[in-house]
């Protein structure tokens, strides 16, 4: 059973930390290594991470890597926690998974994706509490309609990250992007796609936490784009942003 690298970064953020692990300790996945690396908490983050170090103390599924020191922001800490994993399959998880499955249906999807799949994804909700806002049927597509897969739930193969490198912590809001753009440009690699709710992101992420960031989220986007020697940038830019305004129409 290949081993599957959850991503955890956390800065004062006790109570989505305490969501976010009790989902992973409900995952019927058996070989999962947390990796939760923690910017210098001053709530009850750290005490909530040797809780959950106790937890699973004994547990022949689960493991745990964790530091906690300053860092330079939200990229450069998923920098450190990769650089920290071992698994074979690598997975930024932030938020909340939403079935018991969701570990072991991405890898499934992977595992029979055949030559050239390097990972997978799924549909995600952002959620406020129990309420969600957004809803999101990533389905399948194309870079230059202005389609991405959800990063938040988007399993990748290690051999990604040691071929085409990590997040480029020059981006304030789109490193995330820039990064999906880097390895699914040129479309040699291929994602097997979950038709299913997976992941429940807590609304308010870096991208989505006011009018500011998303305008900056557009210019690093379309010069993520550019950057990497799409044609159009501007106009798959636009699309995307379309994608995204139709999606806030699907909360309920």
């Amino acid at each position: 059973m290949k081993k599957v690298s959850l991503l955890v970064t956390v800065y004062n953020a006790e109570e989505n930390l305490a969501v976010t692990l009790q989902s992973i300790e409900e995952q019927d996945y058996q070989n999962i290594e947390v990796v939760i690396v923690d910017g210098g908490s001053t709530d009850g983050t750290l005490d909530l991470v040797r809780q959950f170090e106790g937890r699973i103390k004994d547990c022949a599924g689960l493991s745990l890597r964790w530091v906690s020191e300053k860092d330079g922001g939200l990229y450069d800490a998923m920098n450190k926690a990769y650089r920290l994993s071992t698994g074979d399959i690598i997975a930024v998880c932030n938020d909340r998974l939403c079935q018991p499955e969701a570990v072991s249906s991405l890898v499934t999807a992977i595992e029979a994706g055949g030559q050239g799949c390097v990972g997978a994804h799924s549909d995600l909700v952002y959620v406020e509490g129990e309420r969600i806002i957004r809803q999101w049927r990533m389905g399948e597509g194309k870079l230059s309609q202005g389609w991405m897969p959800g990063h938040p739930t988007l399993f990748l193969k290690r051999e990604i990250y040691e071929k085409y490198g990590l997040y480029d912590t020059s981006y304030r809001c789109a490193a995330d992007y820039e990064f999906m753009v880097r390895f699914l440009k040129d479309g040699d690699n291929r994602l097997a796609y979950v038709p299913r709710v997976l992941v429940a992101m807590f609304y308010g992420g870096t991208s989505n936490a006011g009018i500011g960031n998303y305008l900056i989220s557009f210019r690093e986007g379309y010069q993520a784009l550019k950057r990497n020697g799409v044609r159009f940038p501007l106009w798959i830019t636009l699309q995307r942003s379309v994608r995204v305004l139709f999606q806030f129409g699907k909360g309920a």
